[in-house]
């Protein structure tokens, strides 16, 4: 009777619960499927920034290379592209660890009473059998581990996440030219804009001294009224073009300061000036060619491809068996000072029997994934030698106008030369000063405006081949 009992007993306990667990499942945990990341950033973050220290009383002097390196390490388009890459990072970790071993451990204590009745056991009728069991307890202190031995899906995923950390590289590479070009860009804008603003306080000057001339003239009664109206009404109207000017400037200055992460309120002068000096003839297909070496947009696209492939390849791997294997080591008494070790190893064989679709549409989304990277990849490529085709155009068409606009700029100087000769000889009135000042200011306007547009070209080209910083630096040195 007491061997019954004790068979009994047991049988109840393992209903409630086992005193010592099974050992660990091999059943790997879902991969995520990732078939390619996106390292892109707004435009509008290129013209953004963290700004960065406090600002000096003193205004500071900015060269170029200056307010690059501030760029570089403050604009916000480039911090963004910096934090897909640290994602990338944090995926291919993800990737990797389900092909690493993965050990565990556990230290556990149960104290446990059953109540037999509460679980339908009323009792053998003739035998005094106990309807409460317990308090009764066992340690138990395990390690167990777990690994993959063979899994293509896990494999070529971990490879796809490689690809995507090449790609996140050189997609912040990209980011670093982008961040040139836009400081390139704002640093020439604010180069004119003092021209521009230096050339209209050079006509307020003119136009002040010739309405000064036309009122005197007045008042000695050899000049009429109108004379000195329209000198009156030129010095007005370049007064309030100056102010317009100088809004714009000061306005350029502020972009500036955003897109380099100057300091809140931080005012500077920029340190050097970029004159012009013509660019030698570069063929669109070497150009070209240089791009797609070099372009980390093009590159970083091109991994992307190649990243999507092998995802594809993961998804077509589910169809595969896996093998695992996991292991444990345990432990278990009543108390540790009593107990007795026990371990247990599994090895697996799993295959797909039947899914309801699931592997197809995981193929399917990768593939139709891999065709718009690719579709990406040849519109990028179409873009790169539109970019490089439209800069030199550009190029060509700003040296041009600059050769035009000095020539007409020292004609517009001869006729005003000749025009207040012939009003201070009284053999003409101020309408030909006014109409000969007004054309030398249009022709200084197209001159800086020519000027900027042919450096603003260099900086499209530079950026269009990719090395942007480099290229920039050779292309403004004139080599």
């Amino acid at each position: 009777m007491k061997f019954f009992l004790l068979l009994l007993v047991p049988t109840f306990v393992w209903a409630q619960g086992p005193a010592v667990p099974p050992p660990p499942s091999t059943a790997e945990p879902a991969i995520p499927q990732n078939p390619g990341l996106s390292f892109n950033s707004s435009p509008d973050q290129f013209q953004a920034s963290v700004p960065t220290g406090q600002a000096s009383p003193a205004p500071i002097a900015l060269s170029l290379q200056d307010a690059i390196e501030r760029g570089l390490k403050t604009n916000l388009g480039l911090l963004v592209r910096s934090t897909g890459a640290d994602l990338a990072r944090a995926e291919r970790r993800r990737a990797l660890s389900y092909l690493l071993p993965n050990l565990q451990g556990q230290v556990s204590g149960t104290e446990e009473q059953i109540d037999l009745a509460a679980l339908g056991f009323a009792g053998i009728k003739g035998f005094p059998v106990p309807l409460v069991i317990g308090p009764f307890g066992y340690n138990d202190a395990r390690a167990s581990v777990s690994q993959t031995g063979f899994d293509w899906t896990a494999w070529k995923n971990k490879l796809a996440a490689n690809q995507n950390i090449k790609a996140a590289q050189l997609s912040v590479q990209d980011a670093r030219d982008l961040v040139v070009q836009a400081v390139a860009s704002a640093y020439m804008l604010i180069i004119a804009g003092q021209a521009r603003v230096t050339a209209t306080q050079a006509q307020v000057d003119t136009a002040q001294v010739l309405y000064q001339r036309a009122h005197d003239q007045h008042v000695a009664g050899v000049a009429p009224a109108i004379d000195e109206l329209r000198a009156q009404v030129e010095l007005k109207t370049q007064q309030q073009n100056l102010l317009a000017q100088q809004n714009q400037l000061d306005h350029d200055m502020l972009a500036l300061g955003r897109v380099i992460g100057l300091p809140i309120g931080q005012t500077f002068t920029l340190s050097e000036n970029i004159p012009y000096k013509a660019l030698e003839a570069i063929s669109p297909g070497d150009a070209l060619h240089h791009a797609l070496e070099n372009r980390g947009d093009y590159l970083s696209a091109k991994m992307q491809v190649q990243a999507a492939e092998t995802a594809r390849d993961a998804a077509r791997g589910e169809r595969y068996p896996s093998v695992g294997l996991a292991a444990y080591y345990a432990d278990t008494g009543t108390t540790f000072a009593s107990s007795h070790g026990n371990f247990g190893v599994t090895g697996s064989l799993k295959f797909n029997i039947f899914d309801s679709g699931k592997i197809r549409s995981d193929i399917e989304q990768a593939e139709a994934v891999l065709k718009q990277r690719r579709d990406q990849l040849a519109n990028l490529e179409g873009q790169v030698d539109f970019e490089i085709r439209t800069a030199l155009l550009d190029l060509k068409t700003a040296a041009d106008q600059v050769a035009v606009a000095q020539d007409n700029l020292g004609l517009a100087d001869q006729t005003l030369t000749q025009a207040r000769d012939r009003f201070a000889a009284g053999v003409a009135d101020n309408l030909e000063v006014v109409q000969a000042q007004e054309s030398v200011a249009d022709a200084n306007q197209r001159l800086i405006s020519a000027t900027y547009m042919h450096n603003l070209g260099k900086v499209s080209l530079a950026r269009a081949m990719g090395a942007t910083q480099t290229n920039l630096q050779q292309y403004l040195g004139g080599q």
